[in-house]
């Protein structure tokens, strides 16, 4: 009984105390409430405008799913199958996004700001270029297609924002700025894509296919690969330049392909180039019958050993590497002439040279 006394005088004790140093301290006895809210300024024009972009833009931005693995080219896989970006490029239901994404693919289906899921057939794919164009069978009501910006003026410097599905998180923004142009991204197709867009703006698996958008909110370039030791974003993102994408994509529309423009010579690698200090493309060897045999250019000799024909220029303008010749080939496209600059030895002479679509040749 002495025991439970004392226990009980001990915590009457510690109340009496916790009361008398309340009142020392004066510490109010008051049932806890929410702080209150501070008030902010008004937002900044930078953020105004973000915001601006971002409301403009991602309803017509969508994400799309395969039912297939997907390319490795930045490690979209998820139980067999493929997610990415893609984004609505008229008022016909034709959305763009990257080849990668469905290459391989079965049924694809996007899904859209709204939430709307909508099956799509494929359209047409350019894996030189790693692009394909898919079309809604139905949606209710179509987003409206991204303005169209120019690559041609970009500069390094200026602001640049991705907005797609990152890891499966759909409806994401990132910013940052173009950090280098005129990069050249290989492709599955075997070819280069030149004139390719840096970026520090974070791209991850899952962008592929989305939008670059340009400070205005228009389109100028489709995220396609990152340089990633981790797999996720380092800073570096590339993206393919919209002046390209708007030459494909309604040639994709119309005919389901696009020409792979050549002249039939196969070309020596830049590092031959390089421990041969040749500025301009090697020629090794011409295909048989193709417009570059019928224009007399020449390949190496194997039985000497003599270097072959080199390509200098087209149309004047200077050709140092591979990638500047397929450049001007595709801009000129199949079917048309240019006139190539090519030195032989000590001799440097024009000739004419038909474009043809190697593909089909």
């Amino acid at each position: 009984m002495n025991r439970r006394y004392a226990i009980a005088a001990a915590a009457v004790a510690a109340l009496l105390l916790a009361v008398t140093a309340a009142k020392i301290l004066q510490v109010p006895w008051t049932t806890p409430a929410a702080r209150a809210v501070e008030q902010r300024g008004p937002l900044s024009e930078g953020e105004k405008a973000t915001i601006d972009i971002f409301e403009r833009v991602s309803p017509s931005v969508v994400q799309v799913a395969a039912k297939s693995a997907a390319s490795p080219l930045m490690g979209e896989e998820s139980q067999g199958n493929a997610s990415g970006t893609g984004f609505v490029w008229d008022r016909d239901g034709h959305l763009v996004t990257n080849n990668h994404v469905i290459a391989n693919g079965g049924e694809i289906a996007v899904r859209f700001a709204s939430g709307e899921v909508a099956q799509v057939d494929l359209v047409g794919t350019a894996p030189n270029y790693d692009l394909a164009v898919l079309r809604i069978r139905s949606v209710r009501e179509l987003p409206a297609p991204i303005a169209l910006g120019s690559s041609n003026d970009l500069k390094v410097g200026q602001s640049a924002f991705a907005i797609g599905n990152p890891f499966g998180l759909d409806q994401s923004m990132t910013s940052g700025i173009i950090s280098a142009l005129k990069r050249r991204l290989p492709t599955h197709g075997g070819r280069e894509i030149a004139n390719v867009i840096q970026t520090d703006a974070a791209i991850n698996p899952g962008n592929s296919g989305g939008p670059l958008l340009d400070s205005a909110g228009r389109l100028i370039g489709v995220t396609t690969a990152i340089i990633s030791p981790s797999g996720s974003n380092a800073g570096i993102g590339f993206a393919v330049p919209v002046d390209v994408v708007n030459r494909i994509v309604p040639e994709l529309i119309r005919n389901g392909r696009v020409p792979t423009p050549g002249i039939g010579i196969v070309a020596a690698g830049e590092d031959v180039s390089t421990r041969l200090a040749v500025e301009g493309v090697i020629v090794v060897r011409t295909a048989p019958g193709s417009p570059a045999e019928r224009a007399g250019i020449r390949g190496v000799n194997f039985s000497t050993g003599a270097v072959g024909d080199i390509i200098t220029a087209v149309e004047g303008k200077p050709v140092r590497r591979l990638a500047d010749l397929t450049d001007a080939l595709e801009q000129a496209g199949a079917g048309k002439t240019v006139r190539l600059t090519v030195k032989r030895g000590s001799d440097t002479r024009d000739v004419n040279v038909g474009i043809v679509d190697i593909d089909r040749s």
